[in-house]
């Protein structure tokens, strides 16, 4: 039987992205051309160039909003240009030019409800655009129940028959480098416990309040570490920098290339993600625990349903009792060891194979 040919839209992907949303991707698309489909994928060129033929780079001006402009435009002129059997837009934003291009049946990844979840600017047409797509999409892919059960919640009037979910997998490489962390250590000049936090640093993540932990935390553990990975968004790019400036003993190593953030997480005692809301998922603290790293995060209903009896929980915005966690995880280290054993078991079932092998279910339900 003749394999069907995809094209997978994404404003980002993986290593040229670090985003969930990127990871994603490049899973679905790896799988795919595993198992033989012809598969296309269409996103932006933003940090480096992939050097992979299947994988088309559009230039973009990378400008707030601009880069849209020249995204939609280029992906319009190969949609008219190409034909393929399927069509999957990695998120709201990626499916306009589908639609643009009067594409009639077509799947969207709908990762999370950040517009409807945050007061940042624009806000109200991201959520109108999430409605528009949700409403012409032929399927929709999400990656939690707590999300796919959040559809009835903004739109009471939508197909429940046509939401998918498929949890996302963590890749192969997220594993216990312990000789990278003690090399990584070394090269930050670091000695004690190390805390951790990787992600975009955005409003909701809650970086403030693990920062007010850490100095908490660190009156009972003076030995005590915070890294902070990643890079703010253009709200909090003012905020940022005066943390820089205010928080001397705190480490914040901006941007990680993707393939050094295994060792960062090796080298972490404790992984924080502390998000208030607008999480769809929880891929970070997944990795953090495939490198052997235990994890306190917010206890958020899609955390809890992510990862189960592998995290620490704690109510977002309480500073002081994810300080009280720290002092209690770093200094009882049979709870610790119990509380991995119990991680290593549960992260077994996020395997990029599960993934692709629920999306192909889906594939097939839109060839008919």
């Amino acid at each position: 039987m003749k394999k069907k040919t995809i094209c997978l839209i994404s404003v980002t992907i993986s290593p040229d992205s670090a985003d969930g949303e990127a990871k994603f991707v490049r899973a679905l698309y790896e799988y795919l051309k595993k198992k033989g489909y012809y598969v296309k994928v269409l996103t932006c060129k933003w940090t480096r160039d992939l050097k992979d033929p299947n994988i088309i780079q559009f230039k973009v001006l990378k400008r707030r909003f601009l880069w849209t402009v020249y995204f939609y435009i280029k992906t319009i002129k190969y949609l008219y240009s190409n034909k393929f059997d399927i069509i999957h837009a990695n998120s709201p934003k990626a499916a306009i030019p589908i639609i643009l291009s009067g594409k009639k049946r077509f799947i969207t990844t709908i990762h999370d409800f950040t517009p409807f979840e945050t007061k940042l600017t624009l806000i109200p047409l991201e959520s109108l655009l999430i409605k528009y797509v949700a409403k012409r999409s032929s399927f929709i892919i999400t990656v939690s129940n707590f999300i796919k059960n959040k559809f009835k919640y903004y739109f009471p009037k939508i197909d429940f028959q046509k939401i998918f979910v498929v949890l996302s997998g963590i890749e192969e490489k997220f594993k216990p480098y312990p000789l990278k962390a003690r090399e990584l250590r070394k090269n930050l000049n670091l000695q004690g416990h190390i805390l951790l936090f990787i992600g975009r640093i955005t409003s909701y993540k809650g970086i403030e309040y693990i920062i007010q932990a850490y100095e908490m935390a660190k009156k009972k553990i003076p030995n005590l570490n915070l890294i902070i990975g990643g890079t703010p968004d253009y709200l909090m790019e003012k905020t940022y920098e005066e943390w820089k400036e205010k928080y001397k003993d705190i480490k914040f190593v901006g941007y990680i290339p993707e393939n050094e953030i295994a060792y960062y997480y090796s080298m972490g005692d404790i992984f924080i993600t502390f998000s208030s809301s607008s999480e769809g998922f929880g891929l970070t603290p997944l990795e953090a625990i495939k490198c052997d790293t235990p994890v306190i995060c917010s206890s958020l209903p899609v955390f809890k349903e992510i990862l189960g009896p592998s995290a620490i929980y704690v109510p977002p915005k309480n500073a002081k009792l994810l300080a009280d966690k720290i002092i209690f995880l770093l200094e009882n280290e049979e709870f610790r060891q119990k509380l991995l054993e119990k991680a290593r078991i549960h992260a077994k079932k996020y395997t990029i194979e599960a993934v692709g092998e629920k999306v192909e279910k889906v594939y097939e339900k839109i060839s008919y």
